[in-house]
């Protein structure tokens, strides 16, 4: 046989096969969509079935390429749709069934009773607010639900409700009920018992950085350590911030002078804010390191920590 031929015919075997696969997808591709068809010609339950039994080739990861990644399912928090619902309800009245106030209640709880407020009787409602949400069994839920009247009163509400298997759809199950509210909880001793004294390198370079921070006056930046990206409050809340008291958990910080190089200490900060409007106590947690004879913020503390990200 010529060399032109055996070479062209072993050119095209890669083509071949090459084709061969393709057609071998595309007739997986036929199938697939035959069987889905099929299913929803058959019905719901048919097509269920054929959308959770798929081909097992969709779900094989490709050669090179990562496995497909399950994520399970999280239940959703139904407090807020019981906050709706408790406002709703609470503005409502069986007198006055057709107001929007009372469709949405029935809507978000249907065949729950709505209130019959004697007129006057009771402190106009200003706000709710979810408290808390436990999950009991299967899909059921409690919502406690606080409401607050412009006498200040505030009365809390335990509130059942059904979630979908999905955790999308949600439906009050029962009327409100009043309940005692949430128990003061024991706060454990705080650990800064180390007194910082008011006249001490920390206490002045804690109060630069806070009129910094909260006033403007000077730059935020030239108190941080190096490393540390925090931005001031903006816009400014403040004209004046005064240190109050200053507290640590170690005993370095109570040092007047600046200790040692990469010294780290943790400080709580009481602190008096003014404006035009009053005088605010605030309250802050700080850490700071000590490095080339000076303290620099590492990070700032207030319900979340700030700072310690890099530049």
């Amino acid at each position: 046989m010529p060399v032109g031929k055996m070479a062209s015919r072993s050119e095209a075997a890669p083509a071949i096969a090459a084709g061969a696969a393709l057609e071998k997808m595309r007739r997986r591709v036929r199938l697939s969509r035959l069987a889905l068809f099929t299913a929803i010609a058959a019905g719901p339950v048919a097509l269920a079935v054929a959308v959770t039994s798929g081909p097992a080739t969709a779900e094989a990861a490709a050669p090179g390429r990562p496995a497909p990644v399950r994520t399970a399912a999280v239940a959703a928090d139904p407090a807020g749709y019981v906050q709706v619902f408790l406002d709703a309800w609470l503005r409502s009245s069986a007198e006055e069934a057709g107001s929007a106030q009372a469709r949405r209640a029935q809507l978000l709880a249907p065949g729950v009773a709505l209130p019959e407020p004697a007129a006057g009787a009771r402190s106009k409602l200003r706000s709710v607010t979810a408290v808390r949400s436990v999950q009991r069994d299967g899909d059921a839920w409690s919502v406690t639900v606080a409401a607050q009247y412009a006498d200040s009163t505030v009365r809390y509400f335990a509130v059942p409700v059904a979630a979908d298997r999905a955790g999308v759809s949600f439906t009050v199950t029962g009327a409100p009920g009043v309940v005692a509210g949430p128990a003061r909880a024991t706060v454990p001793k705080a650990p800064f018992t180390v007194s910082v004294p008011y006249d001490s390198a920390l206490v002045s370079a804690v109060g630069e950085f806070l009129g910094a921070y909260l006033t403007g006056t000077g730059e935020v930046d030239r108190y941080l350590a190096p490393g540390v990206a925090l931005a001031a409050v903006s816009p400014v809340p403040y004209t004046t911030v005064t240190v109050q008291d200053v507290s640590a958990v170690e005993e370095a910080a109570a040092a007047r002078q600046i200790p040692a190089d990469g010294t780290k200490v943790r400080v709580r900060v009481q602190a008096e804010a003014r404006d035009d409007a009053g005088h605010w106590p605030l309250a802050y947690e700080l850490a700071l390191t000590a490095r080339f004879g000076r303290w620099d913020i590492a990070a700032l503390q207030s319900g979340t920590v700030q700072g310690g990200g890099a530049r």
